[in-house]
């Protein structure tokens, strides 16, 4: 029987791409309740589950009335809700910071006193830890120093409320763990979900998805610095597993790297999504972005392998024939989202 039956849980961001996954994932697992807390910034409301299980709220977990209905009757509590992401938090550090950086600190000190949470699961970023290098990369591990140099506000972000979940898990015995994401990507991710955050990032906002659109659309990929950059790219279903592992085996005041532990480069993966979707209009290379300054990354997997059992189960070749096939089924949906930005675009 699973931790999570007949539990009661709330998932902050919950309406999210990993938030949706994570909650779908949990049903399955028989809890008692879920409960969701979602502003829909970055996420459509069509992505709450209709179960009687589930109660959404509808707003930020920063707003003291949604913060007040929180009691300390919860189980377990998963931290995702963030301003999405590097290039929307670039735009507007202000943003962030209320989206991003006061949505930890009101939550986590809002459940300081608590007795009876037997898990607090802090979504974080390996970006924030991880070399800001083009040179060889090495696993990222989670003892690895965390530099004051990052990239973006959001990084500063992430940085941030890992400090907050060490802090409240020394001071209070908040029982904090720490989840290092590494590149998520498929099914469920939708271009332009959500309302405009002031860039296109907030349509085409991570590669994997922004790839595969094009691709299937037979238009040339849009390559950055000869795509030398690299990163980590894990799906969808094994990020939901190993937050769910995080809850039920993490050990509180520790950070886990949730990775699969290969690094691969965004040349790759643009050819490697062209092969899958047969687009033959090949790579349109870009200039580097000027802001981005963490070239080659990807995580150790080792400690969450000894002290959670975890390990990444769908390979990058698998992720992306799954993830182009729901993109296909779905692309009604997501063409409507990308669409109602688009005065805001200019296109």
């Amino acid at each position: 029987m699973s931790q999570f039956t007949r539990s009661k849980i709330l998932v902050v961001g919950g309406a999210g791409f990993v938030g949706s996954n994570l909650v779908n994932s949990i049903l399955n697992n028989d809890p008692k309740e879920i409960i969701i807390v979602d502003n829909l910034l970055s996420a459509e409301r069509f992505n709450v589950p209709d179960r009687p299980e589930v109660t959404f709220l509808e707003g930020t977990i920063t707003d003291d009335a949604i913060l007040g209905t929180i009691n300390d009757d919860i189980d377990y509590i998963f931290h995702l809700a963030t301003y999405h992401g590097n290039q929307s938090s670039i735009h507007d550090p202000l943003a962030d910071h209320e989206n991003n950086t006061l949505t930890s600190l009101k939550l986590i000190n809002h459940l300081k006193d608590f007795k009876n949470i037997k898990k607090l699961v802090y979504s974080s970023a390996g970006c924030s830890v991880a070399e800001k290098t083009f040179g060889q990369a090495k696993a990222t591990t989670e003892e690895d120093p965390i530099s004051l140099v990052q990239d973006s506000p959001y990084s500063i972000s992430k940085v941030i409320g890992e400090f907050y979940c060490v802090y409240f898990h020394r001071q209070h015995g908040l029982p904090t763990v720490r989840a290092r994401f590494q590149n998520v990507y498929g099914p469920g991710e939708i271009l332009g979900a959500g309302r405009w955050r002031g860039t296109p990032a907030t349509v085409w906002r991570n590669v994997t998805p922004t790839f595969i659109y094009k691709a299937i659309h037979g238009e040339p990929l849009p390559v950055e610095n000869r795509g030398i950059a690299s990163r980590d790219f894990i799906y969808v279903e094994d990020i939901c597993r190993g937050l769910m592992a995080c809850a039920e085996k993490g050990n509180p005041g520790e950070v886990y790297n949730i990775a699969s532990g290969n690094e691969t480069t965004i040349l790759k993966l643009a050819n490697l999504i062209n092969k899958i979707a047969g687009n033959n209009a090949g790579i349109a290379y870009l200039p580097p972005r000027p802001w981005d300054h963490s070239g080659k990354r990807y995580g150790s997997t080792e400690k969450s392998l000894r002290e959670l059992e975890f390990t990444a189960s769908v390979n990058l070749q698998e992720g992306l024939v799954r993830t182009i096939a729901w993109t296909k089924e779905n692309l009604p949906l997501i063409r409507i989202c990308i669409e109602k930005h688009s005065e805001l675009m200019g296109v």
